[in-house]
């Protein structure tokens, strides 16, 4: 770890930085020769009455005092995703049971139980083959739908040819650290984290009831998946959330707070702890779908840090149906 400029230490954080993953060094063990340091990197959640909160990576929470500082810096963000990029992630992160190449193009089949696990994505440059695509899906009894980003060549193709538009979404992102230091100084709500999702955690979000053998092999895939709860009564969560942890990025899905328990930060305490336990896999972007036309979650989401990234629609065959 390096601070010196021209070999002086400097501190180049201050209270503005709040929110920010930072990096500093203070003095271990005040009036001891040689003097001994100490290096804390993590996300700077407060700085009050002389006092730096640093939330860890690991989930620790470092107080160190401004009068031992002796140096600090921000740490700077990886690049930012590409629109390609984000898709292969978001795709990797809700992927289905049956998946076969078609030309740059991937048809993925879940038995018809959510549209992102049964549309064909971009994976190259190439147009989509809607013939072969239409085909694949009508092999299966399933409507052949594609997954495009608005103002693409392959939006412009399936429009020419009749493939009618729904489902709008919103691609939103937020840098994962100030995500885990939502609520770090109030008081906090039980979340327990699962590598899989159980009896418990499926009651805490209908959907999975629609279809529960192909949500499970859904919702269990993914390179590194979370699930988070909050216990409610009689065997049913109050909240529930789940995390795919994919190199850099963090993949948010499943939120929900039991409507008799809303208001109570729940849903922000959930969030954190996936956020917490990414960040300790390595992750640092968080990324998430949203309806387009779902204003009050897109304003949650915003107050807490999300930005639009880009967006998507379906575009259905002709006669195939949504």
């Amino acid at each position: 770890m390096q601070f010196s400029t021209g070999g002086h230490l400097v501190v180049r954080i201050t209270p503005d930085d709040v929110g920010k993953r930072v990096s500093v060094r203070t003095l271990a063990g005040p009036g001891e020769h040689p003097a001994r340091f100490t290096d804390t990197v993590g996300l700077l959640s407060s700085w009050n009455g002389g006092v730096l909160v640093v939330l860890r990576r690991d989930g620790r929470v470092a107080r160190l005092s401004e009068s031992g500082l002796v140096a600090g810096k921000v740490v700077p963000p990886g690049p930012a995703a590409g629109v390609a990029e984000l898709t292969a992630a978001g795709a990797r992160s809700w992927p289905a049971p049956e998946a076969e190449r078609i030309g740059g193009w991937l048809a993925r089949a879940a038995g018809g139980w959510t549209r992102r696990a049964n549309s064909a994505l971009p994976v190259g440059r190439d147009l989509p083959d809607l013939e072969r695509i239409a085909a694949w899906y009508a092999a299966r009894g399933l409507p052949a739908l594609l997954h495009v980003v608005e103002g693409s060549a392959a939006e412009r193709e399936a429009a020419a040819r009749g493939w009618a538009p729904e489902a709008h979404a919103v691609v939103q992102v937020a840098p994962l650290a100030p995500l885990a230091g939502l609520g770090a100084e109030g008081p906090a709500a039980e979340v327990r984290l699962l590598r899989e999702p159980d009896g418990e955690w499926l009651r805490g979000w209908p959907r999975a009831g629609e279809a529960p053998e192909a949500a499970r092999k859904v919702l269990a895939g993914g390179p590194a998946t979370l699930f988070a709860l909050v216990p409610g009564g009689e065997g049913a969560p109050a909240a529930v959330g789940r995390c795919v942890v994919d190199g850099r990025f963090a993949g948010l899905s499943a939120m929900r707070v039991d409507p008799g328990r809303r208001r109570e930060g729940l849903g922000t305490a959930v969030l954190a702890a996936l956020a917490r336990a990414a960040l300790a896999e390595g992750a640092e972007t968080a990324h998430l779908q949203v309806e387009a036309d779902n204003d009050p979650a897109r304003a949650l989401y915003a107050s807490l840090g999300f930005a639009a990234h880009h967006r998507y629609h379906y575009r259905v065959a002709p006669g195939a149906g949504g």
